[in-house]
């Protein structure tokens, strides 16, 4: 069985490799026998773009860089082997199963499995804070070294020999994610000690915390709804996180991470000149689970992470730029020196990960890194409703991020201006054709009733002798369906070409919200607060 479904996802990639060159061929041809060729380079532009296309010759000079670097690095490796230290703060018999903290719950769950040995610590708080907090005594401080080395200043770090002496602490805000936190926590729990995570729970009004303080792992009830920046902010502050850590992971709840995440963030971190990683996203793949709707977005998510990542931040994140303006945050890792220095919740904004990766660059505090060894999967919306939803939050928070930095002279800045510039204008000509397109078809739906209007079929011819209707629909479907036929070989998933043909709808989609929420930056305020979408259980 095995053995054939692995020939029939080989078989589906080269199929779908197939009909993505005869289409491609096809729509050139096309397009220059219809005298569309004025046209062609126009439409060329909203399909791949000029970004995509100098980022991605960036990230192939990049992939040639990291190679070269690779290579010597395993040479000077097999001339002088490292010698492995134990980690910071760690001793042989550091009595580490004493060291978890969690929120206060019946005796007989905390003492469950390793999880703790004499039972929770409870902490006094009061207003909106937690209902439990405080560090049981006598246990030793993670990243106790570099916290002293980092000083109050927060300066950089020093390199580290060893990316397993970087203890990291793992954060993960949730608000009602009850079927899903469970997902996170396993997947947190290959990767770290239990006593290593902390789940804050956002006055969750289902059995979250719950959920969660019955792993064992650390756990912060706010009584007051705070938004996930604030959320964020509170454990952080009650547990001197950035103090006993010498980096913090952020975990969204729906986020599961790749077995290979943490060693490839540690790697990452222990260059002196990094910042924060960025985690490389993987949309999760689970149709069974999902409706027909839900495939599509999925699908549709699928070809936009892997355009953006592999085909512009992997450019953007090489050592010679470091200009990606999002280190999502679904999965990201910061160096606790930086993150001391970051603004996390400040006032208005709507969501945190674009604010917190502008302040980076703003404030110079080092470079963002990004490899695909540090994949995590997160599950993207289920319904249409929560898809417009998340998409015009990301935007306004993106717009709000830039009202609120401004500019500054960078190389972030030069960067981020042209792909201001281009989004903008793909999204202007993309909803302006698809008005043409409806423009010109009105008289084949009313059998040329409409017509009649002096004025409309003045206009229509005008129209059509530019953009007749069939270059409009092929020049604009073909182009983008390419796309989709690339992924589907990629991914060697055959379904992803039908899923395709409602791609350029969901573009529609996404344009009319980036530009709908430009002026809601300025007129938008948000609390912060949260809602979270519908979710399904039993993840990857």
């Amino acid at each position: 069985m095995r053995t054939a479904r692995f020939i029939g996802s080989w078989a589906a990639g080269l199929i779908a490799l197939t009909l993505a060159v005869s289409l491609f061929v096809q729509w050139l041809q096309f397009a220059l026998a219809a005298g569309g060729g004025g046209a062609t380079p126009l439409l060329l532009w909203m399909a791949f773009g000029v970004n995509l296309l100098v980022w991605s010759l960036v990230g192939a000079v990049r992939l040639g860089d990291d190679t070269v670097r690779g290579v010597a690095a395993r040479r000077a490796l097999r001339r002088g082997p490292r010698r492995r230290r134990p980690a910071v703060g760690a001793t042989e018999n550091s009595g580490a199963e004493q060291r978890v903290l969690v929120r206060a719950r019946p005796a007989e769950a905390a003492a469950d499995g390793g999880a703790a040995g004499s039972g929770p610590v409870s902490g006094a708080s009061g207003g909106t804070g937690p209902v439990a907090g405080g560090v049981q005594d006598g246990s030793p401080d993670p990243g106790a070294a570099l916290a002293e080395a980092d000083g109050a200043g927060g300066a950089p770090a020093t390199a580290v020999a060893d990316p397993e002496q970087l203890a990291m602490a793992v954060i993960i805000p949730a608000h009602n994610e009850e079927p899903v936190i469970d997902g996170a926590i396993a997947s947190a729990l290959r990767l770290f000690n239990r006593w290593d995570i902390y789940v804050v729970s956002d006055s969750s009004r289902d059995a979250t915390a719950d959920i969660a303080a019955e792993t064992g792992v650390n756990v912060l009830e706010l009584l007051t709804n705070r938004g996930k920046a604030g959320a964020i902010e509170a454990v952080i502050e009650e547990f001197d996180l950035t103090g006993n850590y010498d980096g913090v992971v952020i975990l969204d709840a729906d986020t599961e991470l790749d077995e290979r995440y943490v060693e490839g963030a540690r790697r990452q971190l222990a260059d002196p000149t990094v910042a924060a990683v960025a985690g490389f996203v993987v949309a999760e793949w689970k149709p069974w689970e999902r409706t027909m709707v839900g495939r599509l977005i999925s699908a549709y998510r699928d070809r936009l992470y892997w355009m953006l990542q592999y085909l512009l931040r992997f450019g953007q994140t090489w050592r010679h730029t470091s200009t990606t303006f999002i280190v999502p945050g679904f999965a990201s890792a910061y160096r606790s020196s930086v993150l001391r220095r970051l603004d996390i919740n400040p006032k208005g904004l709507v969501i945190e990960d674009f604010n917190m990766t502008f302040d980076v660059h703003h404030k110079r505090l080092g470079r963002i890194s990004m490899r695909p060894d540090t994949k995590a999967y997160c599950q993207d919306p289920f319904t249409m409703g929560d898809y417009v939803k998340q998409v015009r939050r990301w935007t306004l928070g993106f717009w709000q991020t830039v009202r609120r930095h401004g500019v500054w002279p960078s190389l972030f800045w030069f960067a981020l201006f042209f792909y201001i510039l281009e989004v903008l204008l793909v999204a202007v000509t993309l909803i302006l054709i698809s008005l043409l397109a409806v423009f010109m078809l009105l008289p084949v739906v009313t059998g040329g009733a409409v017509l009649s209007a002096g004025w409309y079929a003045t206009a229509y011819g005008a129209v059509g002798a530019v953009l007749p209707l069939t270059a409009i629909a092929v020049g604009l479907f073909v182009p983008d369906y390419v796309l989709t036929c690339v992924m589907a070989t990629i991914r060697r998933r055959p379904s992803y070409l039908l899923y395709g043909l409602f791609f350029l709808p969901m573009r529609l989609v996404d344009s009319y919200l980036t530009l709908r929420t430009i002026p809601q930056a300025w007129t938008a305020s948000s609390d912060g607060r949260w809602k979270s979408p519908t979710r399904a259980a039993g993840r990857l």
